[in-house]
């Protein structure tokens, strides 16, 4: 789907998307409503008026600013709504308004508060995650989308009780937890939508990143004399974006490259 009228309406939704998850980011891993009280400046708490409240646009015209007190906004309301916006256009632009695009685009939508909750809190919310396995199974059900409802249910199956496994090993292993139980509900959602094989490489996927990032953080940390903790839920976002654009590709490459 190429059409520049439905891509603008795409990147329009988009952004809207991504001024509501700055509210969801904020204050869903603090437990505070989502509806009330209305968007205020954490300084001043002056509410902040629907013409601030365009993405994107208003952060400009403030020049990042709270129009009241002055104080500073921070760079990642604006990188929210472009980056949800941003990941909307692309779902469509390459599988069209489809069931595969819809679901491309929902799940990139979801994939932006869980990246930037569990990169700041640690913390996978029940609400981002739990609902979505049976929404994902449900599609696969009616539609097919990415897999058949058999390849959905033994994803999810396959991608909660890997990481259930992983986790319980973790403990076993280091005393303490090696995964959080978001991690295991997050894998079951992805593995509901995309399938068991894609779940696969998306592990692979987030493994190698995390181990390539938690090392060099380690050896920085190390100068400093710091102990490194590296949530594991950002590897599986980017590791899943993979995987929905470039998954069929590379698994197509694998099975040629060992088939005799």
């Amino acid at each position: 789907m190429h059409d520049p009228l439905y891509l603008t309406f795409v990147l329009l939704f988009g952004l809207a998307f991504g001024s509501f998850f700055n509210v969801v980011i904020y204050r869903l891993p603090n437990g505070m409503s989502l509806l009330r009280p209305p968007s205020h400046c954490p300084k001043c708490d002056n509410l902040i008026k629907s013409y601030d409240n365009i993405p994107i646009l208003s952060f400009l015209i403030l020049r990042g600013k709270c129009r009241h007190c002055k104080a500073s906004i921070s760079w990642r309301y604006p990188a929210v709504e472009a980056l949800t916006g941003v990941l909307a256009v692309v779902a469509i632009y390459h599988f069209g308004f489809t069931i595969k695009g819809i679901e491309a685009a929902l799940l990139s939508l979801l994939f932006v508060p869980i990246f930037f909750i569990d990169m700041e809190h640690w913390i996978i919310p029940d609400s981002l995650d739990l609902p979505w396995i049976l929404v994902g199974l449900a599609l696969a059900f009616v539609s097919g989308g990415f897999v058949g409802w058999k390849g959905a249910l033994i994803g999810a199956v396959v991608g909660g009780g890997l990481f259930f496994l992983i986790m319980q090993l973790g403990k076993v292993a280091f005393k303490k937890e090696a995964m959080g139980f978001g991690d295991v509900k997050f894998a079951a959602m992805l593995g509901a939508f995309l399938g068991g094989w894609k779940l696969l490489l998306i592990i692979l996927l987030a493994s190698f990143l995390g181990s390539v990032v938690g090392v060099t953080l380690i050896i920085s940390s190390n100068k400093k004399g710091k102990p490194t903790y590296v949530p594991f839920g950002p590897f599986l976002v980017i590791a899943a974006l993979i995987a929905i654009y470039f998954g069929d590709s590379i698994i197509g490459a694998y099975l040629n490259l060992i088939r005799p």
